[in-house]
């Protein structure tokens, strides 16, 4: 193939990768999106297969087929509950998979001049703080409680020491080609314990920054490794991936009222003494499912707030059934969506949209927001530390100054779920005990199916 058309074949690519990206900035295009960047990929790899007549075509293949089968299983197996721990999984292996190319660029001596030399130590560096950093996330997500145990005194100084030795040898890759393989394999090293020990202390609460900030991470990993191979559409792909992860960062610590800053050099989370359950929880009201169903048959305005317990319970179907009754009987319904409800952007998007619950009735925290004291009554549906009052009230609360939906203004508010166990923060609800609170405790999807039932037998 000649040059003239691999280039075009690349240009084609990036265009896909372009509009894919684009589409992917909203609900109603978001599938669209995905499949015009997976088409994308698809043109980049038969271009580049077709260009290099020294590649033996069974390991290509090879790889095509394994590659396939492993998305396709995941896909088809993994919950949306999943989800996150599943991007996680992801932007490792795409941080390692560089570290590896460029590694294999270097051992057969590919690289002749010192940028190319510059690019592979970069990407090998990136990638290893990537494949780390997302195995501890994924670890933190999963709830593996040993993570959450691990403490590294003086953490800032020994991040600030792996930086500089892996800068150190990053340097003698570049300088000094006698050793310069030994010392990109120090390099990698030093990435992996770097990862770790960035990622390992920050909270559980937020995984869902640090998930966007290695994706990021992984995005200019490969686009690094694309100037080792000298390969355009890995240069744009990469890049792209690497400044939409980082806007993604920078919008999701705003919501959060985190700072980019910490989150880059892994100090983020609370260590303040956390408030006594017990005594917050001391006026706690519980509910029944026919009482709920009386609230809501004189309600002119409803608000559903959807957390991750709405995930877990697969509750998403009999939400929308109580809103499709809701609605019958004239009354207003809408939901509340925290940017970073779920255990990731857009998590309560998909599952809503997944349950046929229109676009327009999901309504984002800050136009909500202003309106929330005309809510006659709000379900918080399996949410917490998105609810939190303590993030406005509490200056050394883990969640102080996150911006939260202010369900507590409604009122009446009736919370669904199984317990009083906190949220993935760690700490006491107050929203709970609230004078207009009300508790409904139970799985999720069956609580909404009693509701619904009750409604329909009043």
């Amino acid at each position: 193939m000649s040059q003239n058309l691999v280039q075009l074949g690349y240009l084609i690519s990036a265009v896909l990768f372009i509009l894919g990206l684009k589409g992917l900035t909203r609900p109603k295009t978001a599938v669209q999106g995905n499949l015009l960047g997976a088409l994308g990929m698809f043109v980049a790899i038969v271009v580049t297969v077709l260009s290099r007549s020294d590649l033996g075509l069974l390991p290509v293949v090879v790889g095509i087929v394994a590659g396939t089968a492993a998305g396709f299983f995941f896909a088809t197996r993994v919950q949306m509950t999943g989800m996150p721990e599943l991007v996680a999984l992801f932007n490792g292996f795409g941080g390692i998979a560089s570290t590896l190319v460029a590694g294999a660029t270097l051992a057969i001596g590919d690289a002749s001049d010192r940028s190319e030399l510059v690019a592979i130590a970069a990407s090998g560096l990136i990638g290893a703080v990537t494949f780390s950093g997302s195995l501890i996330a994924w670890a933190k997500l999963k709830e593996f409680r040993a993570i959450d145990r691990i403490e590294i005194p003086a953490h800032h100084v020994v991040n600030a020491l792996f930086v500089l030795a892996c800068l150190v040898m990053s340097w003698v890759v570049v300088s000094d080609p006698d050793y310069s393989n030994l010392a990109y394999w120090i390099v990698v090293g030093g990435g992996l314990l770097l990862g770790v020990s960035l990622v390992v202390q920050i909270g559980g609460a937020d995984m869902p920054v640090v998930i966007a900030l290695l994706n990021s991470y992984s995005g200019l990993a490969a686009a690094a490794t694309g100037f080792v191979l000298s390969n355009t559409v890995l240069i744009i792909s990469g890049s792209l991936v690497g400044a939409s992860g980082l806007i993604l960062t920078r919008l999701m610590c705003v919501a959060m009222n985190r700072s980019l800053t910490n989150v880059l050099f892994g100090t983020m989370g609370g260590g303040a003494d956390m408030p006594d359950a017990d005594e917050v929880y001391v006026n706690v009201k519980t509910t029944s499912a026919d009482e709920v169903a009386m609230l809501l048959e004189v309600a002119n305005r409803v608000v559903v707030v959807p957390g991750y317990g709405m995930a877990v319970a697969q509750a998403q179907h009999v939400v929308s059934d109580l809103r499709k009754q809701l609605v019958g009987q004239q009354v207003d319904v809408e939901f509340a969506i925290h940017p970073v409800a779920g255990r990731m952007p857009g998590h309560m998007n998909v599952l809503l949209a997944e349950a046929d619950v229109p676009y327009e009735a999901l309504v984002e925290m800050d136009e909500i927001n202003p309106t929330m004291e005309t809510s006659d009554v709000t379900i918080v549906l399996g949410a917490n530390d998105v609810v939190n009052p303590l993030a406005r009230t509490d200056p050394d609360s883990p969640i102080a100054g996150m911006p939260i939906i202010d369900a507590d203004k409604s009122r009446t508010v009736v919370v669904i779920k199984r317990s009083l166990s906190p949220g993935f923060a760690g700490i006491p609800n107050p929203l709970f005990a609230a004078e207009n609170t009300l508790m409904l405790y139970g799985d999720g999807r069956k609580v909404v199916q009693e509701i619904v039932a009750a409604m329909n037998q009043g």
